[in-house]
C-alpha cells in the first residue's frame, strides 16, 4: 500500500473514531468461539491484536483470559480504545514493524484490518512475534449485498472509494499466496445482523469509513444525505425506528510454519 493511501487512511479514521465506535458492527458469537478455539486462547496465553480501532473486537476477545496487546496506528482511535478498555495495553505501530520482543506471541489477530497492511511485510513480522506453531485468525464483517438496500447502500459508498484497499476485492489474499511462514488459510462463515437506529447501525457506519470520513465536510455531507434518503425512501428501511442491517463474517486462520 502507498504512503498515500496510508495517510488518507489514517486521516479518516483520525476523524471517525466516534463514528466507528457507535455504528460498527459487533461479531457474532459463534465466529468469535470459534477464533479463540482455533487460536486456543486461554488464561496462559497471549495475543497481539493489529489495527484494533477502539476495540470492537478487542473486548470480546477480554473473556477467553489471554494477555492482550492492541496495536492501533491512529492516536484517537487507540485513545477511544483505552478509555473504553483500560485493562488493555494498547500501543502505537503497525502491522509491518511493532516495538515488541520476537516469539511473544501465542497467537496474532487482526479484525477488520488486514486488507489495509503490506501484506508480505506483516506475514513477516506476525511470524517473528508468534511463537513456534501459534496461529494467525482474521476476520470481518461484510455487508450482505444480497439484500436490495443493503446493495443500494453499497452503490452510493463506493463510489467514494477511489483505489482504497477493500476487504471484498480479495487482493490481500494475495500475501498467503506461496509463503512459506504460514500454513494454509482455514476459513468459516457466519451470518449476523445488527439491530439499531437507522441513523446509527447505517449512517455511522457509513461515516466511519476512512474513505468517507476522508472526504471535504461539504462532500462528506452530500453523502449521508443521500444514505438518509435511502433510508427514508426504501420499503425496507422507511418509517422503521429500530432496522436490521445484515452481514456475513468471516474467519480464516492460518499456522505459523
Amino acid at each position: 500500500m502507498s504512503n498515500e493511501i496510508h495517510a488518507t487512511a489514517a486521516q479518516g479514521f483520525s476523524h471517525a473514531a466516534d463514528a466507528y465506535e457507535r455504528g460498527r458492527p459487533d461479531y457474532p458469537a459463534e465466529a468469535v468461539s470459534r477464533m479463540v478455539s482455533e487460536l486456543a486462547l486461554g488464561p496462559a496465553g497471549s495475543v497481539v491484536e493489529f489495527g484494533a480501532g477502539t476495540g470492537k473486537f478487542t473486548r470480546l476477545l477480554v473473556p477467553s483470559g489471554a494477555r492482550i496487546i492492541a496495536v492501533e496506528p491512529v492516536a484517537e482511535m487507540r485513545q477511544k480504545l483505552s478509555t473504553l478498555l483500560p485493562q488493555i495495553e494498547a500501543i502505537d505501530g503497525t502491522a509491518e514493524a511493532v516495538p515488541l520482543p520476537d516469539g511473544c506471541a501465542d497467537a496474532v489477530v487482526a479484525a477488520q484490518a488486514f486488507h489495509w497492511f503490506r501484506g508480505e511485510e506483516a506475514l513477516a513480522e506476525f511470524h517473528r512475534l508468534l511463537r513456534h506453531g501459534g496461529r494467525l485468525g482474521l476476520i470481518w464483517n461484510r455487508r450482505d449485498e444480497t439484500v436490495d438496500w443493503v446493495a443500494r447502500l453499497a452503490n452510493i459508498v463506493d463510489r467514494f472509494e477511489d483505489g482504497a484497499p477493500r476487504y471484498k476485492s480479495g487482493e490481500w489474499k494475495k500475501a498467503f499466496e506461496g509463503t512459506a511462514l504460514f500454513g494454509p488459510l482455514r476459513h468459516s462463515e457466519f451470518s449476523y445482523v445488527q439491530i439499531g437506529a437507522p441513523e446509527t447501525v447505517v449512517v455511522d457506519r457509513v461515516a466511519s469509513s476512512s474513505f468517507i470520513a476522508a472526504l471535504p465536510a461539504d462532500a462528506r455531507e452530500c453523502v449521508l444525505a443521500d444514505v438518509r434518503t435511502l433510508l427514508r425512501e426504501h420499503p425496507a428501511t422507511r418509517d422503521r425506528d429500530v432496522i436490521e442491517f445484515p452481514y456475513r463474517t468471516d474467519v480464516y486462520v492460518a499456522e505459523r510454519m
